[in-house]
C-alpha cells in the first residue's frame, strides 16, 4: 500500500532510544525493540474497557487520503481508519507486536475448511452481525462484495484476487462479472465456498485486507468516492470531506464479537482535521489540542519532540521503501541505459538525510526490504556515479529531453523531488517538477493518461510476502493503461519476468527456500531492467499527546487508532 510519511532534518536519536525503550508507554503500548504485546491489549481491555471509554480521538492530516470506496483505495491514511469500520471474512489480528499478522475468522465464525489441493475454502458465516444501517450480513452480500471487487476494476482485482474460478474473465470483462463457479454461497448452510483455480498460500492474507471487504449487497458498481459504505466496524464514517474533515461516530448496531478480529473501539467519536500546517500540528498536540498527526513531522521541530516530549514519540521498523518508478512505455525512460543512468544517479545517504537521519532511514538497493522474506543481500548500483550516469544519458540518446517529476505536496515530498529534478539537470535532462495534492497524487501518477514519465513514491507491504512487492508492482496483471488504480506505476510488462513470478508463488506453497531464492534472483534482474530506482528504506514515527494511551502498532496496519485511550 502506498503511503505518505516522514521525518525530514537530522537524525533524531532521542525519539529512537525513547521509543525503542518504552518509556512512559501506556498499557498494551507497542515498541520497536520490545517483546511481542499480543496478550497485552486483551488483559488491558478486560481491566481499564470501562475506565478508558469516551471522549474524541483528534488526528490531523495535511489532506484526505483519496476515496472512502475500501474495493478501491490503496494507501495507508484511509486503511488505518477502514480498520474500525470494515470487516471480512477474516482478519489480521487487531494487537500490537509480532502477533498482527496472525489471520483470525472475523465476518466468519472460524478459520475456513480447506481441501486437501488448497483449492477450495468454505467459510461458515457469523450470525447477528449487522451493518451500520441495521440490515444483517448476509452470504448473498458476500458474494455480491467478491463480484464488486473486479466491477469497480479494484487495484489488485487481477493480482490478489483472479486466482478466485472466474476472476481471470472478470478482470476482462468487470461489468458482468458474476463468479458463479467461485464463489459459491448456501444460504440453507450460512457457508460461502471460495474455489481456486490453484493454491494459493496467501489467498486467506489477502482476504484480511480492506479490498476483500464485506459491503451491503447492492452497494454501487463505481467509486463512491466521499459517500461513506456502511461496514460492521464499531464506527461508521459520517462524513467526508478531503479537504476539510472525516468524523467517525460509533456504529449503534455494532456488538463485539471477536476481539483479537473486531474489538470494540475506545473513543466516542474519531474526528480527523485536514489542512493544519505540519507545523501547527506539532503545536497542537504539544499542546493536547490533538493527539496524533499522519505527516511528516517538520525538521525545525524534531530536537524539540526528541527531547522535550521524547515519551510521546513511537519508533517503529517498516516493510516499506520510497521509490521513483520510471515510465518505461514513454521517452525518456523507454530506453534502458536511460533507466541505468537514474540507477546511478542519485546520492541515497543524502536522501536518507533528507529524511531524517541514519536513525529512521536506510539506503535502499533491492525491491525487497532488509529482513524480508525473498530478499537478497546485493548491491549492483552502490554509490552515487554521476560521470556514469551523464555517460548513460548520451548512449541513450535521450540528452536534452524534457522529464517531469510528480511529487506530492508534503516537504518531504517536495524537497526529496527538487533533489531528483537537480540531478536529472546534472546528467543531462531538461528537468522540472511538478507538485500535486496529496489527496490525488497517488492516483494521479498510476493513470496513463497522465502520461507521468516519473514520480517519487512510497511502498508498504500489505502482508510479509516477497509478491508484495515484485508481483504487485511490476507484475502485466497489475498494469492498467487508463486507470486510476494501475499499481505498476512503471507500466513495466516482461512475460518471461512474469513467468518467474508465478514459478516463486508456486514455490512459496511447497518450498519456502527455493522460493527465496528466486525471489532473490527475480529482485536483482528487475535491478538491472530498471523500471524503478529503490532509495531508502524508512521507519515509522508516530507523534501522540499526552492524553493518549494504549498506543499500539500493528505490523500491517500501523497505530491502530480506535484502541487509544482519549481523556
Amino acid at each position: 500500500m502506498k503511503r505518505i510519511t516522514a521525518i525530514a532534518g537530522a537524525a533524531l536519536l532521542a525519539v529512537g532510544v525513547a521509543a525503542c525503550s518504552g518509556g512512559g508507554a501506556a498499557p498494551g503500548t507497542d515498541t520497536a525493540a520490545g517483546p511481542d504485546t499480543a496478550s497485552q491489549p486483551a488483559q488491558a481491555a478486560a481491566g481499564f474497557q470501562e475506565q478508558h471509554k469516551g471522549g474524541t480521538l483528534r488526528l490531523l492530516a495535511k489532506s484526505g487520503d483519496g476515496t472512502l470506496d475500501p474495493h478501491i483505495n490503496y494507501s495507508n491514511g484511509n486503511w488505518q481508519v477502514f480498520q474500525a469500520v470494515y470487516d471480512g471474512l477474516v482478519s489480521f489480528r487487531k494487537v500490537g507486536g509480532k502477533s498482527s499478522y496472525d489471520i483470525v475468522p472475523d465476518l466468519a465464525e472460524e478459520m475456513p475448511q480447506v481441501s486437501a489441493d488448497g483449492k477450495t475454502y468454505t467459510f461458515k458465516l457469523r450470525q447477528g452481525v449487522k451493518f451500520a444501517t441495521g440490515d444483517p450480513v448476509t452470504v448473498d452480500d458476500v458474494v455480491a462484495s467478491f463480484q464488486r471487487i473486479f466491477r469497480v476494476s479494484g487495484p489488485t482485482s487481477g493480482t490478489f484476487y483472479s486466482g478466485i474460478a472466474g476472476g481471470a474473465d472478470c478482470v476482462k470483462k468487470p461489468a458482468g462479472c458474476t463468479l458463479d463457479k467461485g464463489v459459491v454461497a448456501d444460504e440453507a448452510a450460512n457457508t460461502i465456498t471460495i474455489n481456486l483455480v490453484e493454491a494459493d498460500s496467501e489467498f486467506l492474507q489477502k482476504l484480511a485486507l480492506p479490498h476483500a471487504a464485506v459491503l451491503p449487497k447492492g452497494t454501487p458498481d463505481k467509486d463512491q468516492g466521499t459517500t461513506p459504505i456502511p461496514g460492521t466496524g464499531p464506527y461508521k464514517v459520517e462524513s467526508y470531506n478531503p479537504n476539510k474533515m472525516m468524523k467517525l461516530v460509533r456504529n449503534p448496531h455494532f456488538t463485539e464479537w471477536s476481539r483479537d478480529a473486531q474489538p470494540q473501539g475506545y473513543p466516542d467519536e474519531i474526528d480527523y482535521n485536514y489542512g493544519l500546517t505540519p507545523e501547527g500540528a506539532v503545536t497542537a498536540v504539544q499542546n493536547g489540542q490533538a493527539d496524533w498527526i499522519f505527516d511528516p513531522l517538520p525538521a525545525d521541530r524534531l530536537t524539540e519532540i526528541g527531547t522535550q516530549y521524547a515519551q510521546q514519540a513511537h519508533v517503529n521498523p517498516l516493510a516499506a521503501f520510497w521509490y521513483i518508478p520510471l515510465n518505461v512505455n514513454i521517452a525518456p525512460f523507454d530506453k534502458p541505459e536511460a533507466r541505468e543512468a537514474l540507477q546511478w544517479a542519485f546520492d541515497k545517504n543524502a536522501l536518507v538525510k533528507m529524511f531524517g537521519g541514519a536513525n529512521v532511514a536506510q539506503p535502499a538497493c533491492t525491491i525487497l526490504p532488509p529482513a524480508f522474506p525473498g530478499h537478497a543481500d546485493f548491491c549492483d548500483f552502490p554509490q552515487q556515479d554521476l560521470a556514469k550516469a551523464t555517460e548513460l544519458v548520451q548512449k541513450s540518446g535521450t540528452a536534452g529531453q524534457e522529464v517531469s517529476v510528480v511529487v506530492s505536496d508534503d516537504d518531504v515530498s517536495k524537497q526529496i523531488g527538487e533533489y531528483v529534478r537537480s540531478t536529472l539537470e546534472q546528467i543531462g535532462y531538461n528537468a522540472k517538477l511538478k507538485v500535486i495534492s496529496t489527496n490525488i497524487h497517488f492516483t494521479y501518477i498510476q493513470n496513463t493518461k497522465n502520461k507521468v514519465q516519473l514520480s517519487v513514491s512510497q511502498w508498504y507491504a500489505d502482508y510479509p510476502a516477497a509478491s508484495n512487492f515484485i508481483n504487485v508492482l511490476l507484475s502485466c496483471a497489475s498494469f492498467r493503461e487508463g486507470s486510476d488504480a494501475s499499481i505498476n506505476i512503471s507500466g513495466f510488462c516482461d512475460k518471461d519476468v512474469d513467468a518467474k513470478i508465478a514459478e516463486a508463488m508456486k514455490l512459496d506453497q511447497t518450498d519456502p527456500a527455493a522460493a527465496g531464492k528466486l525471489w532473490g534472483e527475480l529482485d536483482r534482474e528487475l535491478m538491472k531492467q530498471g523500471p524503478i530506482v529503490p532509495l531508502f528504506n524508512p521507519k515509522q514515527i508516530d507523534f501522540v499527546s499526552k492524553n493518549v494511551g494504549n498506543y499500539q502498532f500493528h505490523a500491517q496496519f500501523h497505530a491502530l487508532l480506535d484502541q487509544m485511550w482519549v481523556k
